[in-house]
């Protein structure tokens, strides 16, 4: 795959390599934005359709995005939104617990967190290995080794969002539905970027923002919801997620049977008439070059870099262990976080510090030269 700077409008003179904090818009995404907001300056071009079909258009393209039916997925307006829907679903006995990973994303975190102090239940954390090589590996078998019978629910990132480190979702999924563990999964961190299959990997719930790497608008997302919560609770309760709300002569009727499979867990105006066309445009241009090879481009961008830290005798985990479009990098202990985060910024160079380590979040408008000026920035300190 050939770069595709040309499709962002980036400056020439910054290096980003900062897309797990926010992406870049699309030309294509903007374009759409800004024809989004132009069309509310005469009302008369919105239709009824429109309340609709922009809708179930989107969630087409992501449910194959991820391989699931369109029937199965909701809009959402952020993460933590689409993640308590799914929470709030599931069941849960006395003795039971849950699980989450160590330093999981903070809205994870806290919506699990008060979901068991609302059960009475135990949140078990389990912490990653002390070891840097061989981290991914250990820890998802703890993971695995911690669900059974007695767990709910466990919730965690597809890809740990400070370091990278890809989990085996898939023993993860295989191992929750031979316990009648529910399955939740923020796939905010890489869906997009990095192939998933929540058929494959047996995922219960997955809630995505689009602002990261689908490329989308701040304050909207999608989630999936598999036929376990067609029969759920939502947030919610909206004229627009009942059945027949597409007819408006009915509305006064006040119907109390949603509509179906997923589409109760809408957030209220979903039909956001500037984001739902930039979400589209993103997934269309996603699904056109495929996530596979975005990672794969991603990959090959950071050859460099990994030759370094090998020369330096820097500890890593393997690679094909670490997602290359999220890249953590444990700091040597000599390091200065702060100097070196203030060389960087002095060097157009845009990253990210999270804990102890720096995350590296690349994507296809970076190019070698900007994985060589990050190289000659860290060169000064390591």
């Amino acid at each position: 795959m050939e770069n595709q700077k040309h499709l962002f409008n980036l400056p020439e003179e910054i290096h980003y390599l900062n897309g797990a904090y926010m992406s870049p818009n699309l030309k294509a995404v903007e374009q759409a934005g800004l024809e989004g907001v132009k069309r509310k300056t005469n009302p008369t071009s919105i239709t009824e359709t429109d309340f609709f079909q922009p809708a179930e258009e989107v969630k087409s393209l992501f449910g194959r995005l991820i391989n699931a039916s369109a029937q199965q997925i909701a809009l959402i307006p952020s993460a933590s939104y689409g993640l308590m829907n799914a929470i709030r679903n599931v069941p849960i006995k006395k003795g039971q617990h849950a699980i989450t990973v160590n330093e999981e994303f903070p809205s994870d975190h806290l919506t699990l967190r008060k979901f068991c102090q609302d059960n009475e239940a135990e949140l078990k954390v389990i912490r990653p290995p002390e070891l840097i090589e061989g981290r991914t590996q250990a820890w998802t078998e703890k993971i695995i080794n911690s669900i059974n019978e007695d767990t709910a629910v466990v919730v965690m990132s597809s890809i740990h969002w400070m370091e990278g480190l890809k989990f085996d979702l898939k023993a993860i999924g295989e191992k929750c539905r031979a316990t009648y563990t529910y399955f939740i999964v923020d796939g905010t961190q890489s869906v997009g970027a990095l192939p998933i299959d929540v058929n494959a990997f047996k995922i219960d719930a997955l809630v995505c923002a689009s602002y990261k790497w689908l490329l989308g608008p701040y304050s909207s997302g999608l989630a999936y919801y598999n036929e376990k919560y067609n029969d759920g609770e939502p947030i919610e309760y909206s004229w627009m997620t009942r059945k027949d709300s597409h007819d408006f002569s009915k509305l006064t009727t006040y119907p109390e049977e949603f509509g179906a499979n997923a589409m109760r867990y809408n957030v209220g105006e979903f039909s956001n008439f500037i984001a739902l066309p930039m979400i589209k445009s993103a997934l269309e241009q996603i699904l056109n070059w495929k996530p596979e090879n975005i990672q794969n481009y991603c990959f090959e961008l950071l050859k460099p870099l990994r030759k370094y830290l090998v020369d330096k005798n820097i500890d890593k985990d393997d690679d094909y262990l670490i997602s290359a479009h999220l890249y953590g990098l444990f700091l040597p202990e000599n390091v200065n976080l702060k100097n070196l985060m203030e060389d960087l910024k002095a060097n157009n160079i845009h990253i990210s510090a999270r804990g102890k380590s720096i995350r590296i979040s690349p994507h296809i408008y970076n190019d070698a030269e900007d994985i060589n000026a990050l190289i000659n920035v860290l060169d000064k300190h390591f």
